[in-house]
């Protein structure tokens, strides 16, 4: 008896892509890159990662003076410790075998609800937007205490979200129940297909963050054997959006989360849909980030199955030279919005909706064709 047979589709990442040029070209300063959450309006439409080497109160103060968004981890260790910033250098300082044993103790200890509030405070009292980051399990004890505190942003975050979610408890966290309760804006994640962003988007909330396990840092497809490459999972989501919208006139923007490592990929993350960005690994390398060149994901320090690897990057640049340049390397990582703009002139695109409208090619050999010279200098 013969049966079916499964077949698999081709994803693409961003190292398989490439945008075409345009047939017009616009200066790179009369092009629109604004981003809008809610009644949030954004000049720059990148988030920083929800993750501790990244974001603490005076980062996230900093983001917001340059016009993006940072997102403050309520479950990491600015909430576990008053002086979070000794166990960041002793995890930056650790070795390579004994830094995660380090990281499960050091997040071992309780979440204290007085330093919630009080990081909230502190964000809002530098004149800050404050975002801030929960997991589903805990969202429910705790976003009370950031809604008082005066959160602008509940960014709810776990390695997969879905709305549905089967679960011992009698009634888990319902997303339309939370939409209820609060009153900003909500952002959910992470998915990366076009059903679950779908199914997020009908429960009301306001945004969906889009990547499963590319971040820098993660090693959750390693270690689960799941992910969907960004660029096809942006585009399946962004699909998703634009459905949505069109059968109820609501817009739910979408956030790609992960895979970036130069300017090249936040441009073909726009590209393929994307209404924003979320940055980890580079903004380490920021002298505001306090990882100190150190960069580790959420799931890091997970008691019984770590999905993730501390890294180490050069702390080489500022917020605003990441951002805004100029750029003193040549590897991307620095003017992020520069290569934004430029990249949306050459391919003549006024706006980030226009953007998404440019051809793209499915170009494997993108970064790699005549830069022979390149690769022998980096064997060196």
């Amino acid at each position: 008896m013969s049966q079916e047979r499964r077949t698999l589709r081709h994803a693409y990442g961003f190292e398989d892509v490439a945008l075409v040029p345009g047939n017009i070209t616009i200066n790179p300063l009369q092009t629109d890159i604004d981003f809008d959450l809610g009644d949030l309006h954004f000049d720059t439409p990148v988030l920083a990662s929800a993750i501790d080497a990244v974001v603490d109160v005076n980062f996230a103060i900093a983001m917001s003076k340059f016009g993006g968004l940072a997102v403050l981890n309520l479950e990491g260790l600015q909430t576990r410790y008053e002086n979070a910033d000794e166990h960041l250098i002793e995890i930056a300082s650790a070795s390579d075998d004994q830094v995660t044993p380090l990281m499960q103790k050091l997040y071992s200890q309780p979440i204290k609800e007085n330093l919630v509030g009080d990081r909230i405070r502190a964000i809002k009292d530098g004149g800050g937007i404050c975002a801030v980051s929960i997991t589903p399990a805990l969202t429910k004890q705790l976003y009370p205490i950031a809604v008082e505190a005066g959160m602008d942003v509940l960014v709810v975050q776990s390695t997969v979200t879905s709305a549905r979610h089967v679960s011992k408890s009698e009634k888990g966290l319902v997303f339309s129940e939370l939409r209820e309760w609060v009153s900003v804006p909500i952002i959910v994640g992470n998915c990366v297909t076009y059903s679950a962003a779908r199914a997020l988007m009908e429960t009301g909330i306001t945004a969906v963050l889009v990547g499963v396990g590319p971040g820098a840092a993660c090693t959750s497809r390693e270690v689960l054997g799941v992910g969907v490459p960004q660029a096809t999972a942006t585009m399946d989501c962004a699909a998703a959006r634009d459905d949505y919208f069109r059968d109820t006139g609501r817009y739910v923007p979408i956030i790609t989360d992960g895979g970036i490592r130069a300017g090249g990929d936040i441009c073909k993350s726009f590209a393929c849909g994307a209404d924003a960005v979320m940055l980890g690994s580079i903004m380490v390398q920021t002298a505001e980030a306090p990882g100190r060149g150190s960069h580790w994901g959420m799931a890091n320090p997970h008691p019984g199955l770590p999905r993730g690897v501390r890294v180490k990057v050069n702390q080489n640049s500022t917020l605003e030279q990441t951002l805004f340049g100029p750029a003193s390397v040549t590897d991307g990582t620095q003017n992020l919005m520069g290569a934004l703009r430029t990249s949306m002139g050459v391919c003549g695109a006024h706006t980030l909706k226009e953007f998404r409208q440019i051809e793209m090619i499915i170009a494997p050999s993108i970064k790699t064709e005549g830069k022979q010279l390149q690769r022998a200098q980096g064997k060196s």
